[in-house]
């Protein structure tokens, strides 16, 4: 009837789902007009055996299609989406930060009638079970990208302060976040320091999918550190991103290799540095990707004197 268990008709049914941290891969249901409180102590409904976990961190309820978070006073706080909150409503798809745990806000389909909801005592040895497993992973928090993706753990890093080296991997890449107390002072992509920070933490920004991993504090010393917040970086790097977006029919592969013109009609001239520059770089290297790389302009601007080259005629496709 109305207003029993599931709350009526047409009512929601949610779980939170742990996609990065001990718990990985777990699933807690939220019942309906029930309060979960989440915590390190033993007597709680969702056990969090972690330091940065509070004995009581945060109470979580589900209720007339509404789901609700409320920090309890924890040392190192709740965060939703990034932010740290005291209380907060929750919407799908919304990622929650305790300890090191990531849990993603998502609904489910109600219990058929016919199948036995779980109890407290096996949720907590579904989850015990999902934490051994991950006991035998070497970093603590870690997930997909394509679960939380960079701007968002970033986020994360940066306003729970976290230290340590963010790894992301994909088949065929390796990428490194450096971070200091959340923020970010280096990056790298391959290994490849030569092309500096900088570019390198906007590349990264832009991976879709791969393996993260939040490893140790590195011992690492380097000559040039970003110097720019958190905010500041990701803002760069998103307004790149949709820059490049636009023109991104337009510019030629990675793998395309150009030459000089044979005879380069336009006046040299008509060019400003920056182009001059990027010329300079086809002639001695002629693959797209290495003048990408030994351009001290950014992708967006070495793609864009590119294009001038191409478009007015000084460069040309092939070798």
């Amino acid at each position: 009837m109305p207003g029993s268990e599931d709350t009526g008709g047409g009512s929601k049914r949610y779980a939170l789902r742990f996609i990065s941290g001990k718990y990985q891969g777990g699933m807690f249901p939220l019942r309906p007009n029930r309060e979960i409180v989440v915590g390190r102590s033993s007597d709680l409904d969702m056990v969090l055996v972690e330091d940065m976990v509070s004995r009581k961190h945060a109470k979580i309820t589900a209720s007339n299609n509404r789901v609700n978070i409320q920090d309890l006073g924890s040392t190192n706080g709740t965060f939703v989406n990034g932010e740290k909150v005291k209380k907060a409503r929750l919407h799908e798809g919304d990622r929650i930060l305790i300890g090191t745990s990531i849990l993603k806000l998502m609904t489910v389909e109600p219990t058929e009638e016919k199948e036995k909801p779980l109890n407290e005592a096996e949720i907590r040895s579904m989850m015990e079970q999902v934490a051994a497993r991950k006991a035998r992973s070497s970093s603590p928090m870690s997930g997909r990208i394509e679960e939380v993706p960079i701007p968002d753990l970033l986020q994360l890093f940066s306003t729970s302060k976290k230290s340590g080296v963010l790894v992301v991997r994909t088949d065929e890449r390796e990428g490194k976040v450096y971070l200091r107390t959340g923020k970010i002072y280096y990056a790298a992509v391959d290994g490849m320091h030569e092309i500096g920070p900088q570019k390198s933490f906007n590349r990264l920004v832009g991976w879709t999918e791969g393996y993260f991993e939040l490893t140790a504090p590195s011992s690492e010393k380097f000559m040039l550190e970003l110097d720019e917040s958190t905010e500041g970086l990701l803002m760069n790097a998103m307004r790149e991103m949709d820059e490049m977006g636009r023109i991104r029919e337009q510019i030629p592969s990675s793998d395309a290799k150009f030459s000089l013109a044979n005879p380069i009609s336009p006046a040299l001239r008509d060019l400003n540095g920056d182009q001059l520059d990027i010329l300079q770089l086809v002639h001695n290297y002629d693959k797209v990707q290495t003048v990408l790389d030994k351009s001290v302009s950014s992708d967006l601007e070495t793609y864009q004197a590119l294009l001038h080259l191409i478009r007015n005629g000084f460069i040309r496709e092939g070798r």
